[in-house]
């Protein structure tokens, strides 16, 4: 007997889809069962005509603690994560202090546990302190995150030598480097002139060029080491016209962000502070590429960049518009802009499970227990009815944030069940089970 059965559904994988019940004990996916087998649960769960999908991973999320909780903490940032589909969470390093030691990342592992709401793997920072690196990768961080530029000096690796020299130390290593691209010499040379600080000024200072030779940059370093790297938010023609080129060269992935496959320059005049974050929107052209990328299967992974600041901090006056704080809130929408791009027949189902949910899982290292719903996985599952609709609202957003910058769109789908681990905790857009979220990390 299971401890429960979703009946009735179509089950969406990365390879495609079929109709099936999906039985489930202790936790996990314990089979896939053809329409009409019997079988007996202690609890079944109607989904007839949804679709069935894992629970997504987002790969590049800032829940901004310690330090930083004035913005978003573990509590609010998971609690946007399950409403809005995501049960596994990929935290970034970057909050206060920036998670660089065996020490701060232990620290932060210990200060989730019982206050999240979906399950969190982190990622912490390399720095020039090479003597960190062994007591980093000791703590199986779903990866080891290098920054290129625009970074605190000790954080920044702003040559193809340094890059490929860390590189080398950690080929061959059970580890995963996410490469934010950037030239930090183009950043220098391309700074505002005579005090400019509007929109424009913003743009030319970290122009596309910047991204591309970041991308050739860390694809060259990783093929010449044979170190594994994932290529941080590509959002421009150029950026992904040179990782079309490159990418075969090297054992490496490329991710972009819902914002950047929506959203151009010319919707800062709307939207301005909530929309500012780095690297800056482009224009039509460049999300134009970005979308045959996705529908081409270019792209491997999409994650949210998910970097709130309080609405405090966003409505503030600043000199110039550089100095606003950069980021905005994504977890909670990830799922339904997808699904929109979906509708808008950009990519199917299985694609939007294969970059927002198989991909990632196997990237960072989680791949025998996230982003899939097959026999031993986690049970981690949304229920999704593309028979009825759903509106994104600022008023629902969980964040500290406090807004999104999707508010008002309409979606063809609603998400009307979340499970992780076979416990249901969001229950037609409520939080029905508090805290359940675990700390995960590479899997051995």
């Amino acid at each position: 007997m299971f401890d429960m059965i979703i009946s009735g559904g179509t089950v969406v994988n990365a390879n495609g889809e079929r109709r099936a019940d999906v039985g489930i004990t202790d936790g996990r996916v314990a089979a896939i069962l053809s329409p009409g087998d019997v079988a007996e649960a202690r609890t079944v769960v109607d989904a007839a005509g949804c679709h069935l999908l894992p629970g997504l991973v987002d790969a590049h999320v800032h829940l901004r603690e310690p330090g930083l909780t004035q913005k978003e903490d573990f509590d609010s940032g998971t609690r946007a994560a399950a409403l809005g589909g995501v049960t596994s969470v990929l935290d970034m390093p970057t909050d206060d202090p920036w998670t660089a030691t065996s020490g701060q990342l232990a620290e932060k592992m210990a200060m989730a546990k019982g206050r999240i709401h979906v399950d969190v793997g982190f990622q912490a920072v390399l720095s020039q302190d090479l003597s960190l690196l062994e007591g980093l990768l000791a703590l199986r961080p779903v990866s080891l995150e290098l920054f290129t530029a625009d970074v605190p000096e000790a954080f920044r690796f702003n040559t193809m030598d340094a890059v490929a020299e860390m590189l080398k130390r950690l080929a061959g290593r059970d580890t995963l480097i996410g490469i934010s691209p950037g030239d930090q010499s183009i950043l220098e040379g391309s700074g505002p002139r005579d005090g400019a600080g509007d929109i424009a000024a913003f743009l030319a200072s970290r122009p596309p060029l910047a991204e591309a030779d970041g991308v050739a940059r860390a694809v060259l370093a990783a093929a010449a080491t044979g170190a594994r790297i994932h290529v941080r938010q590509v959002n421009s023609a150029i950026g992904v016209s040179t990782w079309r080129r490159l990418r075969d060269m090297a054992d490496a992935t490329i991710e972009t962000t819902p914002q950047n496959l929506f959203f151009t320059a010319e919707d800062y005049a709307t939207l301005g502070a909530n929309l500012k974050g780095s690297p800056p929107l482009r224009n039509a052209r460049d999300v134009e590429a970005l979308r045959a990328a996705l529908s081409e299967g270019l792209i491997d992974i999409v994650a949210t960049d998910h970097a709130p600041h309080s609405p405090t901090e966003k409505a503030a006056t600043y000199a110039a518009f550089a100095d606003i704080p950069g980021g905005m809130p994504g977890l909670q929408t990830l799922l339904p802009t997808m699904l929109r791009l979906v509708a808008e027949g950009v990519i199917g189902l299985s694609e939007l499970v294969r970059m927002c949910a198989r991909n990632p899982a196997e990237r960072f290292g989680l791949a025998r227990s996230k982003g899939a719903i097959a026999t031993g996985y986690d049970a981690d599952i949304l229920v999704v009815d593309r028979r009825r609709s759903s509106l994104i609202t600022n008023a629902e957003q969980a964040s500290r944030a406090a807004y999104t910058p999707f508010d008002g769109w309409s979606i063809p789908a609603k998400l009307t069940r979340v499970f992780l681990r076979g416990q249901e905790i969001v229950r037609d857009g409520a939080i029905i089970a508090e805290r359940r979220g675990a700390v995960v990390v590479r899997e051995v």
